[in-house]
């Protein structure tokens, strides 16, 4: 007689081939299974180090270099990562000598099209392993369709409504802000994209579109630059964002995007 398999035993453990979501995970009399219990709390132990990862913008700075890429550092008002979690407000906002800087650098840099901004947020790793290739494919695309692009900032301890104060101050007509997305159980270093046109304090999130997921398991980065070149060439030409723009790609593409 054949051994029985576990599928045969639980016709839902089939579904674990089609997700990574945690079903079909079995028991021990009334308990989970050891196995269960110790992916849970490796899962989580993850996601609890990504919260608390050191964000390594020299290493950072030096990845966009190799791709020739200038970079600018700013600061939040947020001084260390305990700050950053119980002050959201206090992510949303430039430190002081940031904010004077960016004013000084305005008149030589000029108004550009694009202000990218990256960020750890709530996972360094996501910011470490995907932004810079994101970044890169995404700047050569806009480049060759003409756009201009301020140099690369680099801000620890930010929040997505930050692009706001960056790009009425530099006049940005888009900005673009990459940043760790808070890690789920199964994905501690996915990251986030969000990006807005004609960029105001008053905007909220419905004024952005949002690309998110970006990891080798999700929208791959060179998948993601892709989209949000082609988001972004729509925001600019009906010079609208947020639940106003749609993506419009045909089937094909999206199905390419999304893996």
């Amino acid at each position: 007689m054949n051994a029985m398999t576990n599928a045969d035993r639980d016709p839902w453990a089939r579904l674990q081939n089609l997700t990574p979501a945690r079903i079909a995970l079995g028991r021990a009399g009334g308990s989970q299974r050891t196995v269960s219990v110790l992916d849970f709390r490796l899962a989580h132990a993850r996601a609890r180090d990504a919260v608390h990862a050191r964000f390594d913008i020299d290493a950072l700075a030096q990845q966009l270099a190799a791709d020739g890429l200038d970079t600018a550092r700013l600061a939040t008002a947020v001084d260390d990562r305990s700050a950053f979690l119980r002050r959201p407000d206090l992510g949303r906002r430039l430190a002081v000598d940031s904010r004077a800087f960016l004013q000084r650098q305005q008149a030589a840099w000029g108004a550009r099209d694009l202000a990218v901004i990256i960020s750890d947020g709530h996972s360094a790793a996501a910011a470490m392993r995907h932004a810079a290739s994101v970044v890169s494919v995404l700047v050569e695309q806009l480049t060759v369709s003409g756009w201009t692009i301020y140099p690369i900032l680099l801000v620890p301890f930010a929040r997505v409504k930050l692009q706001d104060e960056i790009g009425v101050i530099l006049g940005a007509r888009h900005t673009l802000m990459l940043l760790g997305e808070r890690p789920g159980l199964g994905s501690p270093d996915s990251l986030g994209a969000y990006f807005t046109h004609r960029p105001a304090a008053a905007n909220t999130d419905a004024d952005r579109n949002c690309v998110s997921n970006i990891r080798a398991e999700g929208t791959p980065p060179s998948a993601a630059a892709a989209k949000l070149a082609r988001l972004l060439a729509a925001s600019a030409r009906l010079g609208i964002s947020g639940v106003a723009l749609k993506d419009l790609a045909p089937p094909d593409q999206l199905s390419q995007v999304n893996g």
